[in-house]
């Protein structure tokens, strides 16, 4: 007896649909709660700072807001500085919310994991960990989604050279720093730089969300 088999473009058809259907899972209150946490940090430590500083008197509350305006208009490493940690905070948030618009999810609608973004010379360093049923090369896909996203002038993305579930995303703000190897190791840990996918509308198909 003979077992029907559905065709292989038909497969990545109804694939594809799945992804374009199927939302993206929202995360539970623990995980809402460390993706925003400098956000809930400043909320709750900023009222507190300024009710201390009332209680230590309207003098010291003058003083000390003055010298810390001072101090950041005065020094352009202090403005370079929180300028670069806002953008730290401000990048994960647009890394993921560039995943999820671009179908970089596994079939439960998981977004890859941001693990950690470092400032680096050139913009934002940002390592993702990949879900089962997403890849580098989803990531590699969407890199102008990412760098549009994210308001970068380039995204360069590098997977590791023994654990593919590893990425690396550098999110380039000024191409003149990026160095010219893209920077291919971070101590003990290697990557390899991942080339750019052209469109090719012969295998847009084998593409998340587009159904042949």
């Amino acid at each position: 007896m003979m077992l029907f088999r559905r065709p292989r473009r038909a497969r990545q058809g109804w694939a594809g649909l799945e992804f374009a259907l199927g939302p993206v899972a929202r995360p539970n209150p623990v995980v809402a709660a460390w993706r925003w946490r400098y956000e809930l940090g400043l909320a709750i430590g900023l009222p507190i700072a300024v009710i201390a500083l009332v209680h230590a008197g309207e003098i010291w509350a003058v003083l000390w807001v003055s010298v810390l305006c001072g101090v950041i208009s005065a020094s352009r490493a202090v403005r370079r500085l929180v300028v670069a940690r806002a953008w730290c905070v401000i990048t994960p948030h647009r890394v993921r919310t560039a995943c999820a618009q671009s179908w970089v999810h596994s079939r439960g609608g998981k977004i890859p994991i941001v693990l950690l973004t470092t400032r680096e010379p050139f913009g934002e360093r940002t390592y993702l960990w990949c879900r089962a049923g997403t890849s580098p090369e989803d990531l590699v896909w969407a890199r102008s989604r990412l760098a549009a996203a994210c308001w970068a002038a380039d995204i360069q993305i590098a997977r590791h050279e023994r654990n593919a579930q590893l990425i690396r995303l550098d999110v380039i703000r000024r191409p003149g720093c990026y160095p010219p190897d893209g920077g291919g190791s971070d101590g003990w840990l290697r990557y390899t730089v991942l080339p750019a996918l052209l469109p090719n509308p012969a295998t847009d198909d084998d593409q998340p969300g587009h159904a042949a």
